[in-house]
């Protein structure tokens, strides 16, 4: 027997929320789990990791996650106000992710290695400066009359779709930075396994916030 419109429509709700609630949880767990892994201030090299995983794990999910009809923290904000959250979020963890970077280039500079070495490197450097240009861009969507000539509808849709590509581009380099030495000599076992499934899962989960968010009303619609 087919499901109604309406069943359909419950149904979804509660799985979008049940897994807006599963990111919420897995990108707090992922950053605190890094946190005390890394010690920070034991070295200066203690607070790259921190500082990154707090950027691509946990303030980038939440600020993507602001706009989501079922699972948001911000539901009581009006669009606007979501939004602005969205963009001091997105700041953050670009801040957060400059001063990471800045750090490490440091570390290694004092002790003489060489940089952009690893695909760890070169894809954190990639996923930095991604989140740099999206920060840029989203300065338009506050101000739509800088770009009068750019229709609203389609700023938002190329926001959203470079947006989760800078998502993804952090998620890889967090994947990667977890089969680096410093992350393998001291987490090994099936706690790496459920390490490398935090960054794994919330990206699902953006993917599907994110394209389901132009395409929700015409499923649900008869």
């Amino acid at each position: 027997m087919a499901l109604s419109v309406e069943t359909e429509s419950h149904i979804y709700r509660a799985l979008r929320t049940a897994s807006g609630a599963a990111a919420h949880l897995v990108a707090l767990g992922f950053t605190i789990f890094v946190a005390v892994l890394a010690r920070p201030g034991s070295s200066l090299f203690s607070w790259h990791p921190l500082l990154m995983s707090l950027a691509f794990s946990f303030l980038m999910t939440e600020a993507l996650l602001v706009f989501s009809p079922e699972s948001s923290l911000l539901r009581s904000l009006s669009r606007k106000g979501r939004a602005r959250c969205h963009w001091v979020l997105q700041l953050l963890a670009l801040l957060c992710a400059l001063l990471g970077l800045g750090l490490v280039i440091l570390h290694k500079e004092q002790l003489g290695k060489a940089h952009l070495a690893t695909w760890h490197g070169r894809a954190g450097l990639i996923a930095v400066l991604w989140a740099g240009l999206q920060c840029s861009g989203g300065v338009g969507l506050l101000y739509p009359k800088l770009l009068p000539r750019w229709p609203l509808a389609k700023l938002k849709l190329y926001h959203a779709t470079s947006g989760l590509v800078g998502y993804l581009l952090g998620s890889a380099s967090l994947l990667l930075g977890m089969c680096s030495l410093w992350f393998t000599a001291t987490v090994t076992g099936g706690v790496w396994y459920l390490a490398v499934l935090c960054p794994v899962i919330t990206s699902l989960v953006i993917m599907s916030q994110v394209s389901n968010a132009y395409l929700y009303r015409k499923r649900i619609q008869p």
